[in-house]
């Protein structure tokens, strides 16, 4: 696409978190390979309790594997040099091309150690920009954080190294979107500002003329231009990044309003854990008509679930404490006496184990699991990246693997075979049983014999529909982005944007200005 040799390139960056920086970039992949553009996605810097392993072993934020497959490519680590996972509110895991490096405090990494990273990440951009002929870039938060600014590698940081032209999306539905657009350019340096080409408006409901003074006003504040306006549309929440908090909106979960196909639907209910990481592993059973999917955080509201899910978690000990001190352990102990479905997903697998012995995550040492499965629980300092495949209930599963925790298993049956019978991963003990493997729910076989057990041992006239498949759910999800771009942007200026870079002569914005 660029006169210069290498791939053109963008930078979405947001009025703030959750602005829908993460689905526009998605959008934008899936636009421009259907119009037969090479593209690849990218994030400098992603802080994120979901993640997903690649081909190769590396670890990344999972929207940035779901942007990868919106642009119909294999995800890399390129895509995701720096990967922050929460520990808390003070720390974080530093995942560096895929790999952990190290626990770091905040302060410690917001610093000269971020700043010194800006080589590496504009070398993983560069790359791709020798490969693709459009990288889109997503930013993180806002640009607008002046606090972060002299280290920044993901915002203007990345766009100011490689002159990248920043598209700046805002949230309307939340209220304050022209605020948030003047702000935004206003705190930005002049050299930052003359990046900025430009507004897409997100969210929006209702009749885009009565927007459309405000859009005009906006540019005679600013100079510059709003490149799109696109419509709210239910289920666009796909692979959300941030596990520190749950959405029981997410996109799968919106998706679908299909009647059950049998008598019944089917509860299923999720322990909202602190931590909780790829969260996201329950959007295939939503996606199954007749499931209906909540968060819960107290024991009554297990009551009537025909299956609980313990889902993945940063702090495997934080998360039994906390399970302890809410009742909620109780709870899971009295469902596994009635054998009532219990499914356990790598730290929830781990936490429905006898024994666990860390002196890695939490180093809190010998810790007293549930006891609901034959299972103990080494944490190693090595962490298991994979992307196994196997044999559950008789059906093909695929999976990946993100955890420090090592299983021993002294008895039950394993969740997972080889095509031998050999055992792969996980146990199972009545209607009790885990894995550590994320995304295996997501094997469309699997799945239905999976649920079709869990129906059986909870006494309901559920039946899985036969032609539910979550990977054509997910592409009809990335195709309906591509069509908000194609339908609501101006496409034909997104595209000069995207070749030729932000246009000449964009005016300052002084703070304070009218």
């Amino acid at each position: 696409m660029s006169r210069s040799g290498r791939g053109g390139g963008l930078l979405i960056a947001g009025t703030t978190s959750d602005a829908g920086k993460s689905v526009v970039t998605a959008g934008i992949c899936r636009w421009l390979v259907r119009r037969g553009v090479k593209v690849a996605p990218f994030k400098g810097q992603n802080m994120s309790l979901n993640s997903f392993v690649t081909r190769e072993g590396a670890e990344i934020g999972r929207a940035q594997a779901m942007q990868a497959q919106a642009a119909r490519v294999e995800p890399t680590a390129l895509m995701n040099p720096v990967l922050l996972k929460p520990g808390g509110d003070r720390t974080s895991q530093v995942v560096l091309m895929g790999q952990p490096v190290g626990e770091m405090s905040a302060k410690g990494f917001f610093g000269d150690r971020q700043k010194s990273l800006l080589g590496p990440v504009l070398d993983c951009l560069e790359e791709l920009r020798g490969t693709y002929d459009a990288v889109i870039c997503e930013g993180a938060g806002s640009p607008a954080e002046i606090n972060l600014r002299r280290t920044d590698i993901v915002n203007m940081g990345i766009a100011r190294a490689a002159r990248l032209p920043v598209l700046v999306v805002g949230d309307i539905d939340r209220g304050g979107v022209f605020a948030s657009f003047f702000g935004t350019t206003a705190l930005l340096s002049a050299e930052d500002q003359s990046l900025v080409a430009g507004y897409l408006v997100n969210k929006f409901r209702g009749d885009v003329s009565l927007l459309e003074p405000g859009l005009e006003m906006l540019r005679g504040l600013t100079g510059r231009r709003t490149y799109g306006v696109l419509p709210f549309r239910h289920g666009l929440g796909i692979d959300e990044e941030d596990g520190l908090r749950v959405s029981a909106h997410g996109a799968v979960r919106e998706s679908r309003v299909a009647p059950p196909y049998g008598d019944e639907v089917l509860r299923v209910a999720v322990c909202a854990v602190p931590l909780m990481s790829n969260f996201t592993d329950v959007d295939a059973l939503a996606a199954e008509p007749g499931v209906v999917v909540r968060f819960v955080d107290r024991p009554d509201e297990l009551a009537d679930a025909d299956l609980v899910v313990v889902p993945g978690t940063r702090g495997t000990v934080r998360a039994l404490a906390w399970l302890r001190e809410r009742g909620l352990a109780e709870a899971l102990a009295r469902r596994a006496a009635l054998g009532r479905p219990v499914l356990g997903i790598c730290g929830g697998y781990q936490i429905l184990g006898e024994h666990i012995d860390d002196e890695v995550e939490s180093r809190a040492g010998a810790v007293a699991g549930l006891g609901l499965l034959p299972v103990r629980v080494r944490f190693a300092r090595g962490k298991t990246l994979a992307r196994p495949v196997g044999v559950a209930l008789g059906e093909p599963v695929e999976g990946y693997e993100i955890h420090h925790g090592v299983a021993t298993v002294e008895g039950g049956e394993p969740f997972v075979s080889d095509p031998e019978g050999r055992p792969l991963d996980g146990c199972r003990v009545g209607a009790v049983q885990g894995t550590h493997w994320h995304g295996a729910l997501e094997s469309d076989g699997f799945r239905r014999r999976f649920l079709t057990e869990v129906a059986r041992a909870a006494g309901r006239r559920f039946v899985p529909a036969p032609d539910t498949s979550f990977g054509a759910l997910r592409e009809e999800q990335l195709d309906l982005l591509g069509d908000l771009v194609e339908e609501h942007a101006d496409t034909d200026a997104l595209l000069r944007l995207i070749e030729e870079g932000a246009p000449a002569g964009l005016p300052f914005v002084p703070p304070g200005a009218p």
